[in-house]
C-alpha cells in the first residue's frame, strides 16, 4: 500500500499575477510565491495547502475544480459578493437570489476565479 505523508492539491492559471490578488485579497488566503514560481495558498484556520502555477495552453476548468467547506453559505456568498464576485448560475439547479442551491445535497454556490476556474462555497454534510 502506498505510505503518504501528506497530500495537497494544485490547478493552473493563465495570470499568476491576477490568481495571486484574487486569492489574497479578495479570498483572504495565505500567499506564497515559492522558488520555483509557483504560488502556494494557505487557507486560514486550516493546514490545507493548494498549489496554483502557471500554463501557456491553459484552458478553465469546466467543473469544480476546488471546494471550500463553511459553516454558513449564505454569509460566505453575502462576503464573496460584497468583495466583487458573481456567483454563477446554473439552469434547472434550483438556485435562490443569492445563488445557492439548495435541498437536494449540500447547500452550494459557485464563482469563477480570475482564470475562469469554477470555484464552489459549500455546507457539508454528514454521512
Amino acid at each position: 500500500m502506498l505510505q503518504v505523508k501528506r497530500a495537497f492539491s494544485g490547478f493552473a492559471v493563465d495570470d499568476l499575477d491576477a490568481a495571486r490578488a484574487f486569492y489574497r485579497d479578495t479570498l483572504g488566503f495565505g500567499v506564497k510565491d515559492n522558488e520555483m514560481g509557483i504560488l502556494e495558498l494557505t487557507l486560514p484556520g486550516t493546514e490545507t495547502r493548494v498549489i496554483v502555477y502557471p500554463k501557456p495552453d491553459f484552458a478553465p476548468a469546466t467543473y469544480t475544480m476546488l471546494n471550500l467547506s463553511v459553516d454558513d453559505v449564505g454569509a460566505a456568498v453575502t462576503a464573496l459578493t460584497d468583495a466583487g464576485v458573481t456567483m454563477l448560475r446554473y439552469p434547472d439547479m434550483g438556485q435562490d437570489d443569492q445563488g445557492i442551491a439548495r435541498g437536494e445535497g449540500p447547500d452550494i454556490a459557485w464563482f469563477n476565479d480570475p482564470a475562469g476556474n469554477i470555484i464552489s462555497v459549500l455546507k457539508e454534510t454528514s454521512a
